[in-house]
């Protein structure tokens, strides 16, 4: 299946830059983070000359292959539109043979033949280059002569866009072509190549839809609701503005979580970017094998921003209000995109940086500081096994002079940003927590010969606790924001309810308890609060149920 996708002019996308990209995710913690797949569409100027035929609203048009859904994320470093074959040596690369039927070379023709294409051309951008002039019956690109034909369903169109151009240079990525008839009255295409003909024939139907064509009433809203399933890497408003910004402008945006999951409200300009985004989006891995994207649209026509943070932003309207006076600090990057335009849009440097807060804002710095703690209650294994449900912890230290402040270093960045996402303002022994990147890159243990800082220090590399060091461990596939209702697994079949109960009771009140109907090795707890949740898994994570068994306790998106 191929999708066509069509964005106005002046979108976030059309600076020529280097396609953002994410920091990979550790080869030794499960799933591979790579750069997204979706490719900036091309800046052109189309044409304004009276008697010439024109659009309503002038599109440049990007084609992309549909994607599976493991392949939101390519693993090449360099990125192109989806729509050319790999590169052959030599003449191989024009398997596509053309057949074309000789003629006079001085009259006019159906056939454009334009030459001086830049490398990274494909049937999308000479498409959009004849679309003012007239419905198109058929296109080829030949890659390696830097050429193509483009066939008109009549010569008048032909001959208009030949005109036109001889007067007024054509440009297709910023850069001069030359449009002149072909010798040749009729365009035929050998079928051999069904990748080729499959992505020509994708750029004709975007640009027939382009022209005019039917319509369903949801094509005509510009915002969507977005549900992401699965979420074991962090995804923020950032995130999501550099992926739904490759099919239009953001103009707005607003995250929230909702019955344990995280959602969003995407407001886009204008209706054929959002149904853009949604036919190639909705289904798809933000991530390998993870942070699944549901979508639809929301009945909302406009969204009612207040403040530029990390819950919500104006991209139209950079000097609003963060709502928080130390939220500056904990995001530095959101900050500078929200600022690099009046639109938000990113500059050519900004774009290749557009990685920021939640994906890699601080790429290759996976040490937090987390402040606001309780310091008669805080201990280096209490912080292991909090922050150990959203990565694994390779050291703990706890300030000597600010006891209620510790640097937690993760085994990799993307580890830092999930437990930033996910305990940032949690309320940890009735205290708010604050969890930020820090300027630390590592977390140093004290020198042999130095006076010992009384266990407040403590290396966990080589525990045997880590919830992630087996690749593909399912740990991965259910990572979720702390909550009332505990997870618990490992129970040996001669432990009861009562016995459990118990033991968590002494760290709040236990609501609700339930074992796996077929499964009594594990079993869902409901605590009175969330807050009483999280000191119960730090308490109760790993206690001992058994010689052989050791409880394992984890947030849960469940109710019982």
């Amino acid at each position: 299946m191929y999708l066509c996708y069509y964005t106005y002019p002046g979108g976030s996308h059309h600076s020529p830059a280097v396609a953002p990209t994410l920091t990979a995710a550790p080869q030794a913690a499960t799933i591979p983070v790579t750069e997204p797949l979706l490719v900036p569409a091309t800046q052109a100027t189309l044409p304004h000359q009276t008697g010439l035929p024109t659009l309503t609203s002038q599109f440049p048009l990007t084609v992309c292959r549909k994607r599976t859904s493991d392949d939101l994320m390519s693993q090449s470093p360099m990125v192109t539109n989806g729509t050319s074959p790999p590169h052959l040596s030599g003449s191989d690369n024009e398997a596509k043979k053309v057949k074309l039927e000789q003629s006079s070379a001085n009259g006019p023709s159906r056939v454009v033949h334009i030459r001086s294409l830049p490398p990274d051309c494909t049937e999308a951008d000479v498409v959009q280059l004849g679309l003012p002039y007239g419905k198109m019956s058929n296109v080829l690109l030949l890659k390696q002569k830097n050429q193509a034909f483009l066939e008109f369903l009549d010569e008048q169109a032909a001959v208009t866009m030949v005109s036109f151009h001889q007067q007024n240079p054509a440009q297709i990525r910023m850069r001069s072509v030359y449009v002149q008839f072909s010798n040749h009255k009729e365009l035929k295409t050998d079928q051999a190549n069904s990748f080729q003909n499959a992505t020509a024939q994708a750029a004709l139907q975007a640009a027939s839809a382009v022209m005019g064509g039917p319509t369903e009433d949801g094509q005509k809203r510009t915002t969507l609701r977005i549900i992401v399933e699965h979420l074991v890497y962090p995804v923020g408003i950032e995130v999501l503005y550099q992926i739904f910004s490759k099919f239009g402008k953001v103009l707005k945006m607003i995250i929230f979580t909702k019955n344990n999951s995280f959602q969003a409200l995407i407001q886009m300009s204008d209706p054929v970017a959002a149904n853009a985004a949604k036919l190639s989006l909705d289904g798809q891995n933000i991530y390998n094998g993870c942070c699944t994207l549901r979508i639809d649209y929301s009945k909302l026509n406009n969204l009612n921003v207040k403040y530029n943070n990390d819950k919500s932003r104006d991209f139209t309207n950079p000097n609003l209000p963060s709502g928080d006076p130390g939220l500056d600090q904990a995001m530095p990057f959101g900050a500078q995109v929200s600022q690099m335009s009046s639109y938000g849009v990113p500059s050519p440097m900004g774009a290749a940086r557009l990685m920021t807060l939640n994906a890699a804002a601080a790429a290759g710095n996976a040490v937090l500081l987390v402040s606001n703690l309780d310091e008669q209650k805080v201990t280096p294994d209490a912080l292991f096994t909090l922050f150990g449900v959203y990565g694994d912890v390779h050291r703990v230290k706890i300030l000597f002079n600010k006891k209620d402040n510790a640097l937690v270093q993760m085994a990799e960045p993307h580890q830092a940003q999930l437990a930033i996402a996910h305990l940032d303002k949690v309320k940890v022994w009735g205290k708010s927590i604050r969890v930020t990147q820090s300027k630390h890159t590592l977390v140093q243990m004290p020198k042999e010969g130095q006076p010992q800082d009384a266990g407040l220090t403590k290396d966990f590399t080589n525990s045997p606790l880590h919830r992630f060091k087996r690749p593909g461990s399912k740990n991965c596939q259910n990572i979720f924001p702390p909550s009332t209702v505990l997870h618990l697994s490992n129970i040996p079949p001669n432990i009861e309810e009562d016995f459990i109960t118990e033991a968590f009771q002494e760290h709040g009140q236990v609501k609700a308890f339930k074992f796996f109907p077929k499964d009594r090795k594990m079993a869902l707890i409901q605590m009175a609060s969330v807050d009483e949740a999280v000191t119960a898994l730090i308490a109760m994570h790993n206690y001992p149920l058994s010689d052989t068994n050791h409880l394992r306790v984890s947030f849960s998106k469940s109710t019982i």
